[in-house]
């Protein structure tokens, strides 16, 4: 496995993570009860912010994991990329179980969305000191 690019945000004691359809990221400092599926605030990174190599693999549609850890708490899930993804988000970072596509989607036809992820992951995450990292990977031909 190859680790392309990791996305480092930080808790909120308003995450919950109980959307059915997605998981977010997002560059935001602030966190509302609405905001439902978000995984993490003051995200290092938005779509638009990916390296080029990691943005080509989810052009080609490639198949990628997605590994969320938070100390020695881990979760992870696949998602796909399409050349439909324009990646131009520049606040916010979007997977999700349906293929709907739109600036903000970084995969879709994931696995999981934020209500399925590991519930002792989500509690560490409502720590405003909670430090989480995002780790994208992809399965290289060689192995």
């Amino acid at each position: 496995m190859t680790i392309l690019d990791t996305i480092n945000a930080t808790g909120h004691p308003f995450i919950q993570c109980s959307h059915s359809t997605t998981i977010e990221l997002t560059k935001e400092d602030y966190l509302t009860k609405k905001g439902t599926c978000i995984l993490g605030i003051k995200a290092s990174k938005a779509c638009f912010d990916l390296i080029p190599e990691l943005k080509r693999k989810i052009l080609n549609g490639d198949k990628i994991e997605v590994i969320i850890k938070a100390d020695d708490i881990f979760d992870s899930f696949y998602g796909y990329g399409s050349k439909s993804l324009t990646l131009l988000s520049k606040k916010d970072m979007v997977f999700r179980k349906s293929n709907f596509t739109c600036d903000r989607t970084v995969l879709i036809n994931c696995t999981k969305s934020s209500i399925d992820l590991n519930r002792s992951l989500i509690k560490k995450l409502t720590n405003f000191d909670q430090q989480i990292s995002i780790d994208f990977q992809v399965i290289d031909v060689d192995e």
